[in-house]
């Protein structure tokens, strides 16, 4: 049955809190309303240009974990409208998130996108994959010219997803992104310096003439 993110979010505890803060009415009727379990084109787009995310599991004593994944832009791949995956690449070999996952599937996910202020949250349920029994989508997700290794994949059953309002996120940048933004003011400054020299070699021609 499709469902919906807060369906998921939504415990006997938090409504007890939204009941002792006066929103629970806010939330009566959500039911249905937020039933987002398949990715659209939004979301697609969306993932298709992040470099990074963060993960968050759970451990068997109760404890969470948030970890944070990068990679090339794209690394995290669309499947189909319920599925996606990433390559698992090694690290500090600690490997606390896929000792969770090994307990338990379930996993959420953020991915942000500081510049615009928009975040995108998603359950998943969550499968380790070994590369020699998936050499298909090893292929899939493996980016080329990325040089770290891959030690396993992770297919993300989608849940269900949610969006988040844009309140206190504050914009931030990468490198990347600022070059990009500074390009044209670079290239203007080079064109006026380029004509000041010219200028300036003129006026000395002429004085000298």
């Amino acid at each position: 049955m499709t469902h919906g993110f807060l369906d998921i979010a939504v415990t006997p505890s938090v409504r007890a809190v939204q009941a002792a803060m006066g929103v629970d009415r806010i939330w009566e009727d959500f039911k249905g309303r937020r039933g987002f379990d398949r990715i659209g084109d939004n979301e697609a787009g969306f993932i298709a240009e992040r470099n990074s995310f963060y993960m968050a599991t759970v451990s068997e004593t109760g404890w969470p974990y948030v970890q944070h994944r990068g990679g090339p832009r794209g690394f995290l791949k669309l499947l189909d409208d319920r599925t996606l995956a990433f390559a698992d690449y090694r690290g500090n070999l600690q490997y606390i998130s896929a000792g969770n996952l090994a307990a338990s599937r379930r996993a959420c996910l953020f991915l942000m996108d500081y510049p615009a202020r928009t975040r995108l949250k998603i359950y998943t349920q969550v499968d380790i994959l070994a590369l020699d029994t998936e050499p298909a989508l090893a292929s899939l997700v493996a980016v080329p010219g990325y040089k770290a290794r891959i030690e396993r994949i992770f297919r993300l059953q989608v849940e269900a997803f949610d969006w988040n309002c844009p309140q206190h996120i504050t914009p931030r940048y990468t490198e990347q992104e600022i070059d990009d933004a500074v390009r044209p003011l670079r290239e203007r400054l080079a064109r006026l310096e380029a004509e000041n020299a010219e200028l300036r070699a003129r006026i000395a021609a002429e004085g000298n003439a």
